[in-house]
């Protein structure tokens, strides 16, 4: 195999056209995502004067999130509990005006309007803390650290809540009726202080509608909602610092004039708190993402599938397969090498395009005052690396069309239709939601899932569509379904090349 391996390897790199070609495919991908970002530019004003955005707080597992709504609290210095009754959760939710300068605001609640009782390390944007909330459709949940999520039991927002601190460790209970609890979960809060803010929460994200655009694509708009809960029977046990309750709307944005946009509010009587908020909990969306730089990858991929396919069909076309076949009698193996071959110097190629177009794409999005959306390590390597073997997986499956049809049009159109052509349709929302979802999950097209770096939340939310840069199978999964097309088409060559003649 080692000899036949090295043949194919001196047959592609004696090719100079062959070589070119994957060198072109890099340049395309790096240079057009190059371009692409050198033309989002992104500021805001603050009167007559540009100034740079401001960017979402970081939270405790380095991901940027939202970090907005009210908090009614006090200190809790070491170990504690918090007990509340929530009674009623009320809203309203803005719709579009149906005079011009009339607000049109009517009653409501989104789905995941929430108000519950929380721990968190302070009161700054992103730092660390535990909840158990309410929800509006959502029954009780008890969320962590902005990423995290368990469900409670289902029902009405008329629900007795709890929290108990012991060291790092927050468990938080539910009840119907304030005698018989039941846990929710358990989660540690790493380097919790000694002394933590403890109390009443009321949180509500805006409304996502989603419209269908006149000539394709879709149009998602937010719109302003707020939630009111009324707390009752709050009960804090432990030591609590001297002072009243205090007020903070964490996060608000700010005004020109200094006043808070959409304020949320609170009020108490007779022990009984109403608390207003806007806003949400949970992980940012907000920004460009590394997979944004690599807007020339559709070009480098149309490249790669012809390099690929003549790679194979070329013997074919000048009668040097019977040759190729004389030296290498069992045929598999030699179809087998030629994948090896165009996959390793596909991989090697793409790895290149692929870092340079993240290093680089970012740098400019940057420059150009965007807010690259931050991710681990392990995530970029996983998609840099994981694109590049999505380029090495195509290069086998057209290579094994070629094999097949051995025609290089034939091969290479069959290549477009079956991977760039979905993408290219579902993206931009020719078909509804679901057409285009199923589009990504059966056809070779689901490799392009690998390249996504922010995963959807289910308790965020969002309008999750691949025209937004979300696919319905999970990265690794997707790239998969496309390996299980490039085996399957390479089994077919394989089994033809060896059923009839060369």
């Amino acid at each position: 195999m080692i000899r036949t391996l090295r043949a194919e390897w001196t047959k592609f790199r004696t090719v100079r056209g062959w070589m070119i070609g994957m060198v072109v495919a890099a340049l395309l991908t790096v240079g057009i995502g190059a371009f692409s970002a050198s033309g989002n530019h992104a500021s805001c004003s603050a009167g007559p004067v540009e100034v740079p955005c401001p960017t979402p707080p970081i939270g405790p597992e380095g991901q940027a999130v939202t970090d907005h709504f009210y908090f009614v609290h006090r200190q809790l210095a070491g170990d504690g509990t918090i007990t509340a009754r929530v009674n009623s959760m009320t809203g309203k939710i803005r719709k579009p005006d149906v005079k011009p300068g009339a607000r049109n605001e009517v009653a409501g609640l989104t789905p995941w309007a929430k108000a519950g009782v929380m721990i968190k390390q302070s009161a700054r944007p992103g730092s660390a803390y535990a909840a158990v909330m309410v929800t509006a459709q959502h029954g009780v949940r008890m969320q962590h650290n902005f990423t995290h999520d368990v469900a409670g039991r289902p029902g009405g927002v008329a629900r007795w809540l709890r929290m108990t601190r012991a060291g790092d460790t927050i468990t938080g209970f539910e009840s119907a009726d304030g005698a018989n609890w039941t846990k929710v979960d358990t989660v540690r809060l790493a380097e919790l202080p000694q002394t933590v803010e403890i109390g009443l929460f009321a949180a509500s994200p805006g409304e996502i509608t989603v419209t269908q655009g006149d000539i394709g694509g879709t149009i998602t708009a937010g719109r302003f909602a707020e939630a009111t809960a009324v707390f009752d029977q709050v009960g804090i046990q432990g030591r609590v610092p001297g002072g009243q309750w205090r007020h903070d709307d964490v996060g608000a944005s700010v005004n020109g004039d200094g006043s808070v946009h959409h304020p949320g509010r609170a009020a108490e009587s007779g022990g009984t708190f109403s608390v207003t908020g806007v806003g949400d909990i949970g992980p940012a969306d907000d920004g460009r993402t590394v997979e944004s730089t690599f807007t020339g990858l559709p070009a480098g991929l149309i490249v790669v599938i012809v390099v690929a396919v003549v790679f194979v069909t070329a013997e074919y076309r000048r009668g040097l397969i019977r040759t190729s076949l004389l030296s290498v009698p069992r045929r598999g193996r030699m179809l087998a090498a030629k994948a090896l071959v165009i996959a390793a110097v596909t991989f090697v190629a793409g790895l290149a395009a692929t870092a340079g177009s993240a290093v680089l794409g970012t740098r400019i999005l940057r420059a150009n005052g965007n807010y690259v959306l931050p991710v681990s390590m392990l995530t970029e390597v996983r998609v840099v690396a994981g694109v590049a073997a999505f380029l090495a997986l195509v290069a086998v499956f057209v290579l094994a069309l070629g094999a097949l049809f051995r025609r290089s049009a034939v091969a290479v159109t069959l290549g477009l239709v079956a991977i760039v052509v979905p993408h290219l349709l579902a993206t931009s929302s020719v078909f509804p939601l679901t057409v285009s979802q199923w589009l990504l999950r059966v056809t070779p097209a689901a490799g392009f899932a690998i390249q996504q770096s922010i995963p959807e939340y289910p308790q965020v939310l969002g309008y999750y569509s691949p025209q937004g840069g979300y696919y319905p199978l999970a990265p690794w999964a997707g790239l998969v379904v496309l390996g299980a097309f490039a085996a399957l088409a390479l089994g077919l060559a394989v089994y033809r090349l060896n059923r009839r003649d060369a």
